[in-house]
Order: structure tokens, then sequence, then C-alpha cells
């Protein structure tokens, strides 16, 4: 079996966690490091928003900055995610890979059985998601309001939100598998013409997303997510992991990253 990397990066700023992945593109683009998985979450809960996502007139900054929530916005597309009480993982890898179909769409299909295999392993019946029609016809800015293709859903219900970028002739998919939701809070981020129209919006969403807990009946822990997703990546990709960490010369250049770019207002308020 191939080896990847696995990283654990652990719990850190919505700007570095956005910094390390764009970093983990960029070096294996350079032939630096092989293909990579990698595990990670937020301190302090991290508010994302898509590339393209416009955040003036949409999102409430103010209400953001209440729940101490910290805004950033993804190299990928996308809607606006809740960073909190999660498992977020990134997968890196080359767009000339074998493994990778060209189309977005069916690397979607590719890299996600590692989520399914994920789903398995904590006993939730986990499949993909195949829309009808076009999406995104409910215009929403939230998003876990509407799978897409080969995201997971169990019971008609979207379990985990990805997103993708190419650049570089690097793949990079990265998304949230949230274990619990506070889908009040998150709604709280929202502008919306009336009270009336925001709950109208908040009770959609209760039905058409879910988390690893609701999913299980239980508390589930991260250690035990982080052992099930390990291990589904691994039989879902069919490779074998090299654990990873990085060094000093690598922190510094993630670092750098994060202050320039994904700290500054230019970057995260530019829409």
């Amino acid at each position: 079996m191939e080896k990847w990397l696995f990283i654990d990066s652990g719990i850190n700023t919505p700007a570095f966690n956005m910094a390390l992945d764009e970093a983990l593109l960029d070096w294996h683009s350079q032939g630096l490091i092989p293909p990579a998985v990698r595990f990670y979450g937020w301190d302090p809960p991290g508010f994302s928003v898509g590339y393209f996502q416009k955040t003036k007139g949409k999102i409430d900054y103010e209400a953001v900055e209440k729940h101490g929530y910290e805004l950033v916005r993804r190299p990928t597309g996308g809607r606006a995610v809740l960073h909190d009480n999660e498992l977020t993982y990134s997968v890196i890898v080359s767009e000339n890979h074998d493994m990778m179909p060209k189309s977005v769409s069916q690397a979607y299909r590719v890299i996600s059985k590692g989520l399914l295999e994920g789903y398995k392993k904590l006993g939730i019946k986990a499949e993909f998601s195949i829309p009808e029609g076009k999406l995104g016809m409910t215009g929403s800015a939230v998003c876990f309001d509407e799978a897409s293709w080969y995201e997971l859903i169990v019971d008609g219900k979207k379990a985990a939100g990805s997103a993708q970028t190419r650049q570089k002739g690097v793949i990079l998919q990265h998304g949230s598998i949230p274990i619990s939701m506070d889908v009040e809070a998150l709604f709280d981020c929202f502008i919306y013409p009336s009270d009336r129209v925001k709950q109208r919006a908040l009770q959609s969403f209760i039905n058409k997303a879910v988390s690893i807990n609701d999913c299980a009946g239980r508390k589930v822990s991260l250690d035990e997510v982080k052992e099930a997703f390990y291990d589904g990546f691994k039989k879902g990709l069919d490779i074998e992991f090299e654990p990873c960490t990085l060094n000093n010369e690598q922190l510094a250049i993630v670092h750098d990253i994060a202050e320039n770019k994904y700290l500054s207002q230019k970057w995260n308020y530019s829409r």
C-alpha cells in the first residue's frame, strides 16, 4: 500500500489552520512531501466562509465576535461553517495521482470514501449524497443547509461538509465532521430580514443537518471520532499512514502565512 503522511496538528487558531492547509498544498506541489491527511480542531471556534462567499450584508460580524468566534476565509469554495465541537480533516494529493479522477465531483467521491468508512467504524450508516437537479437552489449561506455531490448523509440529512480547491496541480479538500452543533449560535451569525425568516431557516436547517452525537444517540468523544476516521481514511483510500510532526522551520512558514494572509482583514472581508 502507498504511504501517505498523517498529521494530527491538534487545536489551533482559525488562521493557523487555513495557513497550514495552504502550506501543505505548496509543499506537496514542490515535491517536498507525499500526499497527506490532516486532522485538526479550532480554538477559538472558527467561523469559516468560502473563498467566493459574500459576507457584507450576509454575516453579522458583531454576533460572530459576541459568541467568541473568529471569522476566516477559506482558500476553498462553499458556504459558511461553524467549527466548534468537530473533527476537521484535510486531504492533500496531486491532481495527477493515479487514484484521482479529473472531474471535481468524482474526486469528491474518491476522497469521501474515507469519510464513509469512518462513519461505518462508528456504527453509523452513512451514504453518499447524489443530488437531483441543480445545487444551490436554496440560496442559503449556511454550508450544512444542502448536501453536494458525494458528501455524506445519514437518513437524508447532511452529516459532513467538504470543500475543494485545485491549485499548483494539487487537490486540497477539507471538511467539517460535526460531533455536535449549536444551531442557535450558528444562525445568530447571519443577517435575516426578520426573526420570522430566521426561525424558518433555522428549522429548515435542523431538518437537513445531523451531527455524530445525533446519529449515535450518545455523546461520542473526539478521540473515538479520530480513531474511527483514521482507520476510515486508511481503508477508504487503501493507504498506510506515516505519522508526521512539523519541524520549527515548517511551523515558522505556517505562522508567516497566517499572519500575512489569514489574519488580514483584506483577505477575510474582501467580499
